[in-house]
């Protein structure tokens, strides 16, 4: 199986279900070039290979008798490390989790394994999942595919990695802040951000609950597609005959095409264009709420993150990375009565841009307004660290206050993105529009 690092998650399930593929070889073949790649530490945090192989057996099991359970049953994935894995385990980045062993998977993990889903281990990420950089110091700081000298994004960065390095057909991350978009965008990748609540989040390490989300990092739509049906138990999203011809599309003006580096900008004009050149009615609309919007997010994040682990942090503080401390630590002194009116004013900011933007099949906006920043700068310049890391969120943030589905999509620029997004739970509409604009920026 020398040839399955060219192949989409879909079309590694066609040739199982085609008998062209064997799922125990197919495992085997990614485990031997993980084991071969000079990278894999940096990517990786723990393989689970006796598990791979297990799952691997079963799947050609029911494919020599037919009984496959999906689309994607015998295929291997990647698992960013905040997914409890049984007796394997799941620290989060974080040497306050060091040693952390569940006793039982994730249940989109379970999931996933239900439907026929091969687990090949476990990815670095960002520490307690708090930065969209990538950047951990604690544990490993995973490459961008265009440029090994800088990070992959976060806080699923290993999980990225782990797709466009060709160490894994698909992966599975979080997504509070940006968290698959952006490592998706800055490695070619498309990241799908699941609306909050649509797929379980128990057994999966919390940052902020209100706004944990689980998607995945895939080569294609098709491919995220075919992975949330997996992570959901239900069938996928149909894509057939999906087109742009009349479809309504919103350009964001407020904050997203601010302060943007010359290469996502003249990318993302490119990528309009060609949507426009397929069909696509583009508009561009200021919406202010986005902006008052934004400037809740220290309170709502930072706020929650921190009571969530204020035991953890206060108790080995000398554990984490400085600058992840001082985020967590950001909302230590929120008084409850600012947290709660944040959220109401949040609640209100939601309801108006359903109203703004109900016309619009969605809207969209450059993924990241940034490149992938050089390691050592981050590592020597702490002022360069908070104001990257910040702009590096600003935009996929949007999605995470106003509750929505988004999904982001390479331009054919390097690390550059743009990014759609549509209401809550229209996540198969969405993939819908993402499939034919796949087609377009092809």
């Amino acid at each position: 199986m020398t040839d399955w690092a060219g192949k989409s998650a879909a079309e590694l399930g066609r040739g199982i279900a085609a008998g062209k593929v064997d799922p125990v070889a197919l495992t085997e073949a990614v485990l031997e070039t993980i084991a071969a790649h000079p990278l894999r530490d940096r990517i990786y945090a723990r393989l689970t290979p006796d598990r791979a192989m297990d799952e691997a057996a079963a799947a050609k099991r029911r494919a020599d008798l037919g009984q496959r359970r999906g689309p994607l049953d015998g295929v291997p994935v990647s698992w960013k490390d905040l997914f409890d894995t049984a007796g394997v385990a799941t620290e989060a980045g974080s040497a306050l989790l060091a040693g952390r062993v569940p006793a039982r998977d994730a249940e989109v993990l379970r999931r996933a394994t239900a439907a026929g889903l091969v687990c090949l281990g476990k990815t670095h990420m960002s520490e307690l999942a708090f930065s969209g950089l990538g950047y951990n110091p604690v544990t490993e700081t995973p490459p961008s595919v265009n440029d090994a000298e800088a990070v992959a994004g976060g806080s699923s960065s290993g999980a990225a990695a782990s797709v466009a390095f060709g160490l894994a057909p698909a992966a599975v991350g979080s997504d509070t802040g940006g968290s698959v978009r952006v490592p998706a965008v800055w490695n070619d990748l498309v990241g799908l951000k699941t609306t909050h609540g649509l797929l379980p989040n128990d057994g999966v390490v919390p940052l902020c609950e209100s706004f944990d989300t689980v998607g995945p990092l895939t080569r294609t739509v098709e491919d995220a597609a075919l992975m949330l049906g997996a992570l959901q138990g239900a069938p996928a999203a149909d894509l057939a005959g999906a087109t742009l011809k009349g479809a309504r599309l919103m350009v964001l003006e407020t904050l997203a095409l601010d302060d943007l580096r010359p290469e996502p900008a003249a990318a993302f004009d490119s990528a309009v264009s060609r949507l426009a050149a397929a069909g696509a009615v583009i508009e561009r609309r200021a919406l202010p709420v986005v902006a008052e919007a934004h400037a809740l997010s220290p309170i709502l994040f930072a706020t929650e993150g921190y009571a969530s682990w204020e035991a953890e942090i206060e108790a080995a503080p000398d554990k984490m990375f400085g600058e992840i401390l001082t985020r967590f630590r950001g909302g230590r002194d929120t008084p409850a009565r600012e947290f709660i009116r944040a959220w109401q004013a949040l609640r209100r900011h939601r309801a108006a841009w359903i109203e703004a933007t109900a016309g619009y099949d969605a809207v969209i906006l450059p993924t990241a307004p940034n490149l992938p920043p050089k390691v050592d700068r981050l590592a020597t310049d702490p002022d360069y660290y908070v104001t990257e890391n910040l702009l590096t969120l600003r935009n996929t943030r949007v999605g995470n206050l106003m509750g929505l589905a988004g999904l982001t999509l390479p331009t054919g620029v390097p690390s550059t993105g743009i990014m759609f997004l549509t209401p809550p739970m229209t996540e198969a509409r969405l993939l819908r529009l993402g499939a034919a604009a796949e087609a377009a920026l092809a």
